[in-house]
């Protein structure tokens, strides 16, 4: 089936690592073929190998029940099948774009990133960032540095201030005298 299982394996788990075979049908499939499920991969003969690949790849000869299987009535088929390996994922693609391509709920909720099988939304299933107002930020946006204030705004204001300190350090120190404030009389 195009995997390399390591021969050290027990022949259910290393049925186990083809995609697309699980823990019951690799059970099933041994049970079947009435091979101990406890002997090593490595150690099976070529006759077993063959039978398992033959049964992996037609279980319907096999006299499995349809609901064994993985794909019910193909769309575009219409036959039972049972998808392996890389067919998965590519299959599920096509249902997934031909579900969007005709407009269908499904293919609007797939679209939209949100759940498909009529699961519940209001509580569970949020991902992203918060919506809402920001914690911690001053209440005046326009101030500098606020959350949400604009960008040009704040550089026009940076721009501002550092115009201003330059000024100060050009211009001469000049010691002015203040005088004290005159003292209360009663």
């Amino acid at each position: 089936m195009g995997n390399d299982i390591p021969g050290e394996r027990k022949s259910i788990v290393g049925l186990t690592q083809i995609k697309g075979i699980g823990y019951n049908f690799a059970t099933a499939i041994l049970d079947t073929l009435k091979i101990n499920s406890n002997s090593n991969i490595g150690n099976l003969s070529d006759a077993n190998i063959e039978a398992i690949e033959k049964l992996i790849l037609d279980p319907i000869g096999g006299n499995f029940p349809t609901w064994f299987l993985n794909r019910n009535k193909d769309i575009e088929t219409g036959a039972n099948l049972h998808l392996l390996t890389s067919d998965i994922p590519f299959t599920l693609r096509n249902d997934i774009e031909r579900e969007r391509i005709t407009a269908s709920w499904r293919g609007y909720r797939h679209l939209s990133g949100l759940k498909v099988r009529g699961q519940r939304t209001r509580t569970s299933g949020r991902k992203g960032g918060a919506v809402g107002v920001a914690k911690g930020g001053l209440a005046d946006p326009a101030k500098k540095g606020a959350p949400g204030a604009p960008a040009a705004d704040a550089a026009t204001a940076d721009a501002a201030t550092a115009d201003a300190a330059t000024a100060d350090a050009a211009a001469p120190k000049t010691e002015e005298k203040k005088e004290a404030p005159a003292e209360k009389t009663k």
